[in-house]
């Protein structure tokens, strides 16, 4: 079981599922997930790995959809802002009925963009690269 806040240095992609696989036993549903790191450190790799353990297999990047929901062992909902231009374009597609239902659990890529909208009580992931193969993955709670 990990401990949060959890800082550590993630050596490969196996490694990367190891840390999604524990990071699943803690997570219940309605927490929501924020991913932040620049392109290509894993952000939807962490989250694919994660949903293999509901038994999805079916995790793409949200880029162009903004939204992709995955039905398996939990309603898992997978946001991006990464194209997002303005705030209002998240109210359009309804962000907040989303982030209020309490059957899912919510991941959310580049949440830092619009950390305004972000529930106080949320989990934080920060990855950034270190090399080819290394991360630097830091997770804590907020409540």
């Amino acid at each position: 079981m990990i401990e949060l806040p959890l800082r550590k240095i993630i050596n490969s992609e196996d490694d990367t599922t190891i840390l999604a696989n524990e990071f699943s036993k803690i997570v219940e549903l309605s927490d929501i997930i924020c991913l932040n790191g620049n392109l290509g450190t894993g952000k939807t790799f962490f989250v694919k790995e994660f949903c293999k353990n509901y038994k999805i297999n079916n995790v793409n990047s949200p880029s162009f959809s903004i939204v992709n929901e995955y039905f398996g062992d939990a309603n898992i909902l997978h946001f991006d802002f990464y194209r997002i231009k303005k705030i209002e374009e998240l109210f359009d597609i309804g962000f907040n009925e989303y982030i209020l239902r309490n059957d899912t659990i919510i991941f959310i890529e580049w949440a830092n963009m619009f950390q305004e909208i972000i529930p106080k009580k949320h989990y934080e992931i920060n990855i950034k690269i270190i090399d080819d193969a290394k991360r630097e993955f830091t997770i804590n709670k907020h409540e």
